[in-house]
């Protein structure tokens, strides 16, 4: 007890109980994932949100923290990203596979992880590596030990696809490349792949319902509803998800059968699937962003001007969902762009139809709820973890303020803005 009041004594309490940070964030207005409220502020201690409101006496040793001109709101969720791809029109998707090594696309995506939080992006659902096999597992360890910047991850490692639908393709049936996810071809095989990608660390499981199976490659159904549906059982049984990429009106209808939580693009969506899917409570991420940088890198290529056929597609497939009633999440399929630009798929959403408090919601309380994280992240409310980020502006009179992101708090640490 003496040693221990000298060291005291030398050191400070400090040095053996660490108190924890308190900040007390003051903003014009305040977006709770829900509603806007104006003069609500929010107090932070540690890791978690102390209380939120109309706060007129400063928490005692809290750092106050005010920003005239802005909104604060919760940390923003990606909820289609793809860490350790970068934007095709600099390397093809089948290099990046073939070609680029693990260790550069593991460095590539811990800058990617940084650009995506810088953002104001907190927490990412990473659907699938692309041949990096379970590192986006290993990079949620190594971001959650503090060794890096990043979002929080929720990692699907490999995904899943039926065996000879995926790529990179080969066209000498002589050689069989390295694919850019898991490749199973029955029900058994299904279970197996399922469970050892939980194994390997897999938060949520990715299948492709449909692909380009077809004889001339064109895109059809590749698994049967049993198929999928196995997967959905053993995900299940460990608290974990399926969602599903499906483009075709078939491929989605199979999932949403089998019992996926979300539907991933729905380019070619029908009135009948989108029913089915509000139905049956399945939401649509539908990547809006991802299919217009596609579209305009074939025409920078080929020097031509960009061929809007998919884009209307994806138009209407998008209005229809809404039209229906189906929960939206926001997810732009980042890394098919770059990281860092994930706020895009905000303005594209507004842009298509929905109003920004909608997509607000969206990128918030709704990804963390479709995504089952709704109790830890996703609202500003007493008890949650600390994710608030700062919006220069009003984001829900002019949704591209998002793109101006002054202060990011992840878990009660601010990585930008005043410290």
């Amino acid at each position: 007890m003496k040693l221990f009041s000298f060291l005291v004594c030398i050191f400070g309490f400090r040095a053996f109980a660490q108190q924890p940070a308190r900040y007390l964030l003051k903003a014009d207005r305040l977006f709770d994932g829900e509603q806007m409220h104006t003069g609500w502020s929010v107090s932070v201690i540690g890791n978690r949100i102390d209380s939120v409101g109309i706060i007129n006496v400063v928490p005692s040793g809290a750092k106050v923290i005010t920003m005239p001109g802005t909104t604060l709101m919760p940390g923003m969720i990606e909820g289609h990203s793809h860490l350790f791809l970068h934007p095709y029109n600099e390397t093809p998707w089948d290099e990046q596979v073939l070609k680029e090594s693990r260790t550069e696309r593991n460095a590539r995506a811990v800058i990617h992880a940084h650009a995506t939080l810088m953002a104001g992006f907190t927490t990412v659902r990473d659907l699938g590596t692309e041949g990096s096999f379970y590192d986006d597992a290993e990079l949620k360890k190594i971001i959650a030990k503090g060794l890096v910047a990043g979002p929080r991850i929720i990692a699907s490692t490999k995904a899943i696809v039926a065996r000879g639908t995926y790529g990179p393709k080969s066209d000498n049936p002589d050689w069989d490349y390295p694919q850019g996810a898991a490749e199973v071809g029955n029900v058994a095989e299904m279970v197996t792949e399922v469970r050892t990608q939980i194994a390997k660390g897999a938060d949520v499981i990715k299948i492709y319902a449909d692909y380009g199976g077809g004889k001339n490659r064109e895109t059809i159904p590749s698994f049967t509803i049993n198929e999928m549906a196995a997967a959905v059982e053993i995900a299940a049984g460990s608290g974990r998800q399926v969602v599903v990429h499906a483009s075709s009106p078939e491929g989605m209808r199979r999932a949403v059968m089998a019992g996926v939580k979300t539907i991933e693009h729905g380019d070619k969506g029908t009135a009948a699937v989108f029913a089915l899917m509000k139905q049956k409570d399945v939401a649509l991420c539908p990547t809006i962003s991802a299919g217009e940088a596609v579209a305009a890198y074939r025409a920078a290529e080929k020097g031509i001007a960009i061929d809007s056929t998919r884009i209307r597609e994806k138009i209407k497939s998008f209005r229809l969902a809404l039209d229906a009633g189906v929960t939206i999440c926001m997810g732009g399929d980042a890394g098919v762009f770059a990281h860092g630009d994930n706020a895009r798929e905000m303005v594209a959403m507004a842009r298509l139809g929905m109003t920004p408090l909608n997509v607000l919601r969206s990128a918030t309380s709704v990804n963390a709820n479709i995504f089952g994280y709704g109790n830890e992240f996703g609202t500003i409310k007493k008890g949650m973890l600390a994710d608030v980020i700062v919006i220069i502006g009003d984001p829900s009179v002019n949704i591209s303020a998002v793109e101006k992101v002054s202060l990011v708090m992840k878990n009660g640490m601010i990585y930008k803005g005043d410290r």
